[in-house]
């Protein structure tokens, strides 16, 4: 049957349609469409619709509405359903683009050639496509809401600017090797965090709200859960009744939420080289709501942005993004040989695609190596010799897989293709276990140095074995007051309950316990 009823039929491409009329901005009916595959489908859709339709006849009749009004309503539609930080940047693109230039146009009345000539020279590729998305939303609730003509705004990129996506900043190898070296030199655990960001391509927002609840030593993953970022205090709902409410008075503030998208929500597997160096702060860190870069609080991203910058002053290093360390990553990943599906998690991208878009450069290398392996393999080709390069880069990296050593000797590993460290852990006297670490541009080198301290430590634990020679501690102590004794014997000069947690291996609760007894056996106050 092709008709069912007075507004409802059925379409020769096999869809259904209802229609139904609404009173336009002059007072004449005009008329509107729902389609559907089915009838019943259709009757749902109509019926909204006009229920829809009567709402804005009993609504105060509106001879023009602008796109000043409609957006207002808009935003505050959205308000209780989206991101703080994606309101924010809708609020911003919004009063800084397209208010000024088309807030008082009657919605009616614009088209998209008028559009495109309003549209500003100075908006980059990606604010015109944000601009053109946010249009299209505010046009689509207008007609929702109050009936307003529709449109659909499309944009089609340059095509220079898939060239300018590609410009991403990386760090190049000698400042990797600069910064590493660096970092590693007097490690603490804000240096920790931005070798994580390097090594692992963590965001800013991420390694600033990440917990130490969110590492797993023992599978060895780290979870990105949440992210932290400092955004206007207008956005953030908060009660302006209350005088003394002193978050109110503040322009910025910073705010906790859910990572990027939900892909974002990701496990990433820590490096051997980075588990080492996380150990270290693992058995004496607070892992209950413990942030990883500040113990009750979240790290505020631009004052650790601040401190990568001194960072990279002291090791000798030009003016570098934050993000860059992200896309250095993600650069020596591709180079390495891992697929792109396994860095678009690891990354955590929407999806491969977004991963081979922004990393075109790289992806387009690896290509051509394929299809010049390819042709040698099946077209029997004969291999190209290729011109020495001038630096050995990452591509080139092969970890060292040396004999086993001696006891005694330490071990040296290379970190790349530029650093190698040379490790020595003892057992001192007390019962604990002291590492240290030597660095160098080469294997000779690092073993040289390591020789050298190797020969340190066994003379230092060699004074402190004779300082302790004869004496013998207290009958009855538990396993932990035995170690903890011996420690603070051969180090009165540590008081520091964290301190102590760390170098003996002991939970801070534990040492704050039996510190007053200890010190009393051993004469101090």
């Amino acid at each position: 049957m092709s008709r069912r009823g007075n507004n409802i039929r059925k379409r020769a491409d096999g869809r259904w349609e209802g229609r139904y009329y609404i009173a336009d901005t002059a007072g004449s009916k005009k008329c509107k469409s729902v389609y559907g595959h089915s009838y019943k489908e259709v009757t749902e859709r109509l019926l909204t619709a006009k229920a829809a339709s009567l709402k804005q006849i009993a609504a105060p009749k509106q001879s023009v509405i602008t796109i000043k009004e409609v957006a207002e309503k808009w935003l505050e539609s959205i308000a209780t359903s989206r991101k703080l930080s994606t309101i924010q940047k809708y609020s911003t693109i919004y009063n800084k683009y397209i208010k000024p230039n088309w807030g008082e146009s009657v919605v009616d009345e614009l088209n998209q050639n008028e559009i495109l000539k309003e549209l500003p020279e100075t908006a980059g590729e990606s604010v015109t496509k944000s601009i053109f998305c946010i249009f299209n939303s505010i046009i689509a609730y207008g007609a929702a809401t109050y009936g307003t003509g529709e449109i659909h705004l499309s944009y089609r990129a340059k095509r220079s600017s898939v060239t300018s996506l590609n410009n991403i900043n990386t760090i190049n190898t000698t400042d990797q090797q600069k910064l590493t070296e660096y970092l590693l030199t007097e490690l603490d655990i804000y240096k920790l965090g931005i070798l994580l960001c390097l090594f692992m391509g963590l965001r800013l927002g991420e390694i600033c709200a990440l917990k130490w609840e969110d590492i797993d030593m023992i599978s060895r993953t780290l979870h990105v859960n949440r992210t932290v970022q400092r955004l206007p205090v207008d956005t953030v709902h908060t009660s302006s009744s209350s005088k003394n409410n002193h978050t109110a008075k503040r322009k910025t503030s910073l705010y906790i939420d859910s990572p990027k998208t939900s892909n974002s929500l990701r496990e990433i597997p820590i490096p051997d080289f980075i588990y080492d160096k996380l150990s270290d702060y693992y058995n004496t860190s607070m892992k209950c709501d413990s942030y990883f870069l500040k113990k009750n609080q979240p790290m505020d991203p631009r004052t650790y942005q601040n401190r990568f910058h001194i960072y990279l002053r002291e090791a000798g290093i030009g003016n570098i993004h934050f993000h860059a360390l992200r896309h250095t990553f993600a650069t020596m990943a591709l180079e390495n040989g891992m697929d792109v599906k396994t860095l678009s998690a690891m990354l955590g991208h929407v999806s491969a695609v977004t991963t081979l878009d922004i990393y075109t450069h790289i992806t387009g290398d690896m290509q051509r190596a394929a299809a010049a392996s390819i042709d040698r393999s099946i077209g029997k080709a004969e291999p190209q010799e290729e011109a020495e390069p001038e630096q050995k880069g990452i591509v080139d990296f092969q970890p060292y897989v040396g004999k086993k050593r001696k006891p005694g000797t330490g071990c040296v590993s290379e970190l790349n293709d530029h650093l190698f460290e040379g490790r020595y852990s003892p057992i001192w006297p007390d019962g604990t276990q002291h590492s240290r670490n030597v660095y160098a541009h080469t294997r000779e080198e690092c073993e040289e140095k390591l020789k050298t301290l190797i020969a340190e430590m066994n003379e230092e634990r060699k004074n402190l074995k004779e300082q302790l020679a004869g004496i013998a501690p207290p009958e009855k102590l538990t396993k932990k007051q035995r170690k903890l004794w011996d420690y603070m014997r051969l180090h009165p000069e540590v008081t520091e309950f964290s301190t102590i947690a760390k170098r003996t291996g002991l939970a801070r609760n534990t040492v704050k316990k039996h510190y007053g007894m200890v010190a009393a056996m051993l004469g101090r106050k």
